[in-house]
């Protein structure tokens, strides 16, 4: 996306709307005034599909004009403006899903007009049309890269304009404040009333402002998710514990030490909330090359992780390196941390100290426990209530804590009895940040920054 694609929105435009690669069928958008016909003009029947109406989907023949040559039989949806995603005449090429036969096709739409679409300039498109706010456009990316059933179902929330609507409801009953600002501004002289809204009301709006603004952490850890660690020294078992939380053998686990050399990544759904879950290489001195070299990867992953699980081995016990190791983290140093205590079925295991999590790697003995214990750490706490609309959008999380603010300096001002023209510029300021967040109040340079984060093809 750059500036001047608003300024080009009468352009005729196409992408692939699915990934590039050999499958059973693949999908590629064009939008723009008199697309229908430039694509009729490819086909085996023109004249037809030139006329056909929207909403319908029409079996066709392309060929390329120059050499009559057929380049595949295939399928077009036919949208007219305004009933399409973008609000304008649209075609969908259902075609076959060949890599070469995909590049040619659209090559041919890239000769005869088209230009290929920027990130994101489907839903711009949609946008500028009135189809959809801002909050909507974002949650298209957010939808499509959710790695969660629980992300997606909250990304298709907001879709449905669950975010929307709760930023106009706030924005809504901001603009009947300042009609009562107003009112009074314009007639001093009549009894008009009260400021139509006292302080206790500004600091509910404000603490429902600052409550939707809080849902951002949620709403992050549900769609990005959160890295985890597995470390400890060798032989602790910590490859033994990556398979046994992912449920299947991805890490080889043996009694030689130092047999992980390097890091082993792999996800998992916790409840909806994805984990890049990683096996480490165990710490310990050592002078082998490739093993420190594991080892070094190691200690760069500890420090960016978001949360670390700790193991010991319980039938050897902690040594005093590893205490003082679970006692910095404890006092925040570096990513909060879990202890371990494993092989917790063998014979010949030591009791738990108090604070370390009990488990066997062999028979999941702890494992749901220790689970619980991952989720807990990281789910945010905050004022987000289940079932309230949830933000992805730190750009919307910043403008919410933005009105929040400019609803602070209203209920202070109240307070010290200032005068209502004062007071206005503080609800405006409210109502402008409210207004950006659903697009209504926005500038080419913000557009540009929410659509470059999208697909080709979106």
């Amino acid at each position: 996306m750059n500036s001047n694609t608003i300024s080009q929105e009468n352009d005729l435009i196409a992408a692939l709307a699915t990934p590039l690669g050999s499958s059973a069928l693949a999908v590629i958008r064009t939008s723009g005034p008199g697309c229908v016909a430039t694509v009729a003009a490819l086909t085996d029947r023109p004249e037809s599909l030139a006329r056909c109406p929207g909403g319908r989907i029409r079996r066709a023949q392309l060929r390329d004009p120059q050499s009559g040559r057929l380049l595949d039989d295939l399928m077009l949806g036919i949208f007219r403006a305004p009933r399409s995603y973008t609000g304008e005449e649209a075609v969908e090429l259902f075609c076959h899903g060949s890599v070469p036969g995909v590049q040619e096709i659209l090559a041919l739409l890239f000769r005869s007009g088209f230009r290929r679409a920027e990130p994101g300039e489907f839903t711009l498109r949609a946008f500028l049309a009135g189809k959809v706010d801002l909050t909507r456009a974002e949650a298209v990316q957010e939808i499509v890269s959710s790695r969660t059933a629980r992300g997606h179902g909250l990304a298709l929330g907001r879709l449905g304009g669950s975010v929307e609507a709760e930023v106009n409801r706030f924005k809504d009953r901001l603009v009947g404040v300042m009609a009562g600002i107003a009112l009074q501004l314009d007639y001093p002289e009549e009894e008009t009333g009260q400021i139509p809204l006292d302080r206790e009301e500004v600091a509910r709006l404000r603490e429902g402002l600052l409550q939707l603004a809080a849902s951002y952490s949620a709403g992050k850890l549900y769609q990005e998710g959160v890295t985890i660690a597995l470390a400890g020294k060798t032989n602790a078992g910590k490859s033994s514990l990556f398979n046994a939380l992912l449920k299947e053998d991805r890490a080889i686990v043996s009694d030689i030490p130092g047999t992980t050399r390097d890091y082993i990544e792999s996800s998992l759904d916790l409840g909806g909330i994805p984990l890049r879950i990683f096996d480490t290489a165990g710490l310990r001195e050592t002078r082998e090359i490739l093993e420190g070299e594991g080892i070094r990867r190691t200690g760069q992953l500890l420090e960016s992780a978001d949360l670390v699980l700790y193991l010991v081995d319980g039938t050897r016990g902690v040594t005093g390196e590893e205490t003082e190791r679970l006692a910095r983290a404890a006092t925040g140093e570096g990513p909060p941390c879990v202890p371990v205590w494993n092989k917790a079925d063998d014979g010949a295991c030591l009791p738990a100290p108090e604070g370390f999590f009990p488990v066997s790697a062999r028979t999941l003995q702890g494992i749901e426990a220790l689970l619980e214990e991952v989720r807990r750490q990281v789910t945010p706490e905050g004022r987000y209530r289940e079932g309230s609309p949830v933000i992805d959008s730190l750009r919307q999380r910043d403008l919410l804590e933005r009105a929040a603010q400019a609803l602070f300096e209203v209920e202070r001002g109240i307070q010290e009895e200032m005068p209502v023209d004062v007071l206005s510029l503080d609800v405006q300021e409210a109502i402008h940040a409210l207004g950006e967040i659903t697009g209504e109040v926005t500038s080419a340079d913000i557009l540009d920054a929410v659509f470059q984060q999208f697909c080709v093809g979106k």
